[in-house]
């Protein structure tokens, strides 16, 4: 720890408070309703009440085999990611005189360097958990959408349709934290450069998060189809 110097720990505490620090506003803050998931979990609950009043449910289980397809993909990317990233351990002191080549690059130690390496090797660790929990929860959405029972047209369930809309948002909350990191991930690329550097891509993260989860277009308009009831 020696090696790491004051702004080298400044620059990953400001990445450790943004990443954590955005996962939290934009899922347990006041305004997380208004946001992109709890817009999203308003179509969950339509979707489960229009699951429900469906005899046959072939386009549910269609959809939602979709969706753990998506997460699939993400998590088989994530492993080959990880074993790239080990490899990279293995060859680090080229990766050193790599870096050092960039411009605006400032000189590392190789203590530091597997710091770095480690730290980035940690984000999609994470990532590859989210992606795993997540296709998981989607497993289990299949089966309680196989066990939910008829509602007759005109008639609700709200119980039901509450568990299976909460049962997918969870497993679609968790497939957004794994796609959060990888965003963060790739600012944490930066810090082989310059830990300035690392700062600046690290806040470019979180506006880029910020307007695509409470400054979008595609946020517009399913706010107002959600505000119209469609």
């Amino acid at each position: 720890m020696a090696t790491v110097s004051a702004s080298d720990w400044f620059a990953l505490c400001w990445f450790l408070l943004a990443w954590a620090g955005y996962g939290w506003f934009s899922e347990h803050s006041r305004w997380a309703r208004e946001g992109l998931m709890g817009v999203s979990h308003l179509y969950r609950l339509e979707w489960a009440r229009q699951l429900v009043q469906r005899e046959l449910r072939m386009t549910d289980a269609a959809l939602v085999g979709n969706l753990m397809q998506s997460v699939s993909f993400y998590a088989s990317t994530t492993i080959y990611i990880i074993a790239g990233l080990l490899a990279v351990l293995g060859a680090l002191d080229q990766v050193i005189r790599f870096a050092a080549d960039l411009p605006f690059a400032r000189e590392s130690s190789r203590a530091l360097s597997e710091v770095k390496l480690l730290v980035l090797l940690t984000v999609f660790v994470v990532a590859y958990f989210k992606f795993t929990w997540s296709l998981r929860q989607f497993n289990l959405l299949s089966i309680l959408i196989g066990a939910s029972p008829w509602v007759r047209p005109g008639q609700s369930d709200e119980a039901i349709v509450k568990r299976l809309a909460t049962a997918n948002s969870l497993a679609g909350d968790e497939f957004n934290r794994g796609i959060r990191a990888y965003y963060f991930g790739i600012a944490a690329v930066a810090w082989f450069i310059q830990p300035w550097l690392f700062i600046v891509v690290t806040t470019v993260v979180v506006v880029v998060l910020y307007r695509r989860d409470f400054s979008s277009s595609i946020l517009t308009s399913l706010a107002t189809g959600a505000r119209d009831g469609n």
